[in-house]
């Protein structure tokens, strides 16, 4: 008599999310995005245990704990360098980051940078409020200079904001792009795109704070599809064409900006050693 082995089930977006439920304020843009993130792995059919999430502080940050996948939550602006860590140790995981606008460009803009720079392969999910919403309202990296919503910069914080896509493509990032938390459909395929493309890509979230800035309503009557005319995942392999498109962004064009071909950087790793092994090297 043969029996045959039943076939293992597809896993869906429910498999990849947790048991802990979401305490992000009625409205935020990041139920979205963790909607998105879910499914994305569903689509590409990751196993749960090949697939690690890691994260800083922030709203945002809270993302790992709502997924069923290994996470790491580690400290203000360090989650890249420990998402590098992982992944140069670990090359067989998919390792995706996620953070907000204060953590990764404020405190971690340096190790922004330096991600950028290495291209190792990973995928950073920024969810961009322009505020520090778990702090209570303050103003972020890519707020405007003349917003004037908080009681400690009521005249505006007076600086120029940010430009995460901007410093992403001259830092040597290998993929780049923008989604919008209001089209999770759209943001689910820039996910399964950048997670496959090798190398280092950044998916700029706008992610509404609708409790410190309610007027980002209105993204979803701004954002459009395209950087510079092209289509939404019109992304192009020349730097200098990414360049001349961001000239013409205004700041809500969603889709694919760059898709490089620089190889993903590798390490080179030793053969697996012992424990006994590893503490001969600091016998003095």
């Amino acid at each position: 008599m043969n029996i045959q082995t039943p076939a293992p089930q597809a896993l869906t977006f429910a498999d990849y999310k947790s048991d802990l439920k979401p305490v992000w304020c009625p409205g935020c843009g990041d139920f979205s995005v963790l909607s998105a993130i879910t499914k994305a792995l569903a689509t590409l059919q990751l196993p749960r245990e090949d697939v690690a999430l890691v994260s800083g502080i922030g709203c945002s940050s809270r993302i790992p704990a709502y997924t069923s996948v290994y996470g790491f939550h580690s400290v203000h602006g360090r989650a890249l360098p420990v998402a590098t860590g992982l992944k140069s140790a670990r090359p067989d995981l998919t390792v995706l980051v996620a953070g907000g606008d204060g953590d990764g460009f404020s405190i971690g803009g340096n190790h922004f940078l330096h991600a950028c720079r290495r291209n190792v392969d990973l995928t950073y999910i920024v969810m961009d409020n322009s505020v520090y919403g778990m702090t209570k309202g303050q103003a972020s990296p890519t707020t405007e200079g003349d917003w004037t919503g908080s009681k400690l910069t009521p005249e505006g914080p007076g600086v120029a904001e940010f430009q995460p896509l901007e410093i992403a493509l001259s830092a040597g990032a290998n993929y780049i792009a923008r989604g919008f938390s209001g089209k999770p459909n759209e943001l689910t395929k820039l996910i399964c795109d950048a997670v496959e493309h090798p190398g280092f890509s950044l998916i700029h979230v706008l992610s509404p704070c609708v409790t410190f800035r309610p007027e980002q309503r209105e993204y979803k009557t701004m954002v459009h599809d395209g950087f510079g005319g092209a289509a939404f995942d019109e992304g192009t392999p020349d730097r200098r064409e990414a360049f001349r498109r961001l000239m013409d962004d205004d700041g809500y064009s969603c889709g694919v900006l760059f898709k490089g071909n620089t190889p993903a950087f590798k390490p080179q790793t030793d053969a697996p050693r012992t424990i006994e092994e590893i503490q001969g090297d600091f016998i003095l």
